[in-house]
């Protein structure tokens, strides 16, 4: 059976980008998160519809270090619909090994709805109740995963918790691999206590500044300098003070992980290695202005994973990471602007 760089498990879906002309954003000074608004019970013109087959953050992650030149196979559930067909030929054109993605009978593909405003968006999500399929229990007569250094994981349906039991159950049985693991909306509701054998069996974990409050919890943090105490992101006192990325990466930590990556939108990146060095760098500059930043954090981890992989340190990796993804945001969707180790290799420079 053929050795693979990566296996990205997860879910994918068709993402249909519809750009709206017509909306408001509404933020409060005092909190990160931003309201689009528009009009109740009203007609809102759009500019355009851009359908984009093989999306989701595992799906993103199989074609970005395809692209850079990993040996990549992928597992999912798709439909034996038109979007599923062309699913399967994107990835299959971007040389991604496709043998383990199922095709469910009568069902649909995954299909989001993009609503893209200004340079960023909000997306409309459904999952599709497949059933459980992936392919980490071979005493259950499914095909197994080839042999593989390291695991991809991320957003994955899983009502009951059994695929992670079995994806568990698999990294203990092949203690050789690395997993990479870029926690999901159930994963982040799920916790790191009902999550704990991947979270400790996690060599890289991906997430954003957002993602790192909530999986980090919300217990309190006493401010060291201004006394005031903090619960989650927010104070008990009028004084607010946001955690760190540092802050955030150190207590994620002690869930297990050995590296962290905190992505932190036009703010840049940063990392804690292995050996606890914090690494932090701005955003990559050199391509101009953000389009559209669907599948940014994907790129980035595409791009450090390979660097990882290549052998380069973590704050080499860090760099690959944000070239990659300040490329993907200037195009439409998470795939047209991914670069190749040759291009990353020469912005560098």
């Amino acid at each position: 059976m053929t050795k693979f760089d990566l296996v990205s498990v997860g879910d994918n879906a068709t993402d249909a980008f519809i750009r709206l002309s017509e909306a408001e954003l509404n933020c409060q000074i005092d909190k990160p998160e931003c309201k689009i608004c528009m009009k109740f019970a009203a007609k809102i013109p759009y500019e355009s519809v851009t359908e984009i087959p093989a999306g989701g953050n595992s799906s993103n992650v199989a074609l970005g270090t395809a692209k850079l030149g990993l040996k990549v196979a992928y597992v999912s559930n798709i439909g034996d619909d038109k979007n599923g067909e062309e699913t399967l030929t994107k990835l299959n054109q971007a040389s991604v090994d496709t043998s383990l993605i199922k095709k469910n009978v009568g069902m649909a593909t995954n299909y989001n709805y993009v609503l893209w405003y200004a340079d960023d968006r909000t997306i409309l999500v459904k999952h599709e109740n497949y059933p459980n399929y992936f392919p980490f229990d071979s005493a259950q007569g499914k095909p197994s995963i080839p042999e593989t250094s390291w695991l991809y994981l991320s957003s994955v349906s899983d009502s009951d918790g059994s695929v992670h039991e079995q994806i568990s159950a698999w990294l203990t049985a092949h203690p050789d691999t690395k997993l990479a693991f870029s926690p999901g909306t159930w994963q982040i509701k799920a916790g790191s206590e009902k999550l704990k054998n991947i979270y400790a069996r996690t060599e890289i974990l991906f997430c954003n500044k957002q993602e790192a409050e909530k999986i980090a919890g919300a217990e309190a943090v006493r401010d060291p300098i201004s006394g005031s105490l903090e619960i989650g992101s927010r104070t008990a006192s009028t004084k607010v003070r946001l955690r760190t990325s540092e802050e955030l990466a150190k207590q994620i930590k002690e869930f297990g992980p050995r590296t962290v990556i905190v992505t932190d939108g036009e703010n840049g990146a940063s990392v804690l290695d292995t050996n606890n060095n914090f690494y932090q760098a701005p955003s990559f500059a050199g391509f101009g202005p953000a389009v559209e930043r669907t599948g940014a954090g994907d790129a980035f981890a595409s791009a450090f994973l390979t660097a990882t992989i290549s052998g380069l340190p973590a704050d080499q990796a860090l760099n690959w990471g944000l070239v990659n993804a300040a490329s993907v945001v200037t195009k439409i969707g998470p795939h047209e602007g991914l670069l190749t180790k040759e291009e990353i290799a020469s912005l560098l420079k």
